[in-house]
């Protein structure tokens, strides 16, 4: 998998939880209501934060609320497919960390993703 692979969203949906894990970038997948189904090892290892911390939280709200605005949750909520990139920020429970975010989804259904690189 790659970050700016034009595929990249059919290769996650593909992805098994493992192969997530293997990926180069963190990788969050959520539910369309924003509820974490994986957080990937890398995405761990840059956040500091454990899947099992995480997953089954909503990650706007309850993971990252530095995101619950209108550049990345409003992003998600709105209607149509989203394949976005935008240079951020996180600053919640970590020192702030400069990052590319890749923000992803269907219109039609299925899970959403946040794709995670250093910057």
């Amino acid at each position: 998998m790659n970050f700016d692979s034009p595929t990249l969203l059919a290769d996650l949906e593909r992805a098994t939880a493992s192969e997530l894990d293997d990926a180069a970038f963190g990788v969050v997948r959520m539910d369309r209501d924003g509820v974490v189904l994986n957080f990937s090892r890398r995405e761990s290892q840059l956040s500091g934060l454990s899947p099992q911390g995480v997953i089954g939280k909503n990650f706007f709200i309850e993971v990252a609320p530095c995101t619950n605005n209108f550049m990345v949750a409003e992003r998600y909520a709105e209607s149509g497919d989203l394949d976005e990139r935008l240079d951020y920020v996180f600053t919640y429970r970590m020192k702030p960390r400069p990052v590319r975010l890749r923000m992803l989804k269907r219109a039609d259904g299925g899970n959403q993703y946040l794709v995670v690189i250093e910057r």
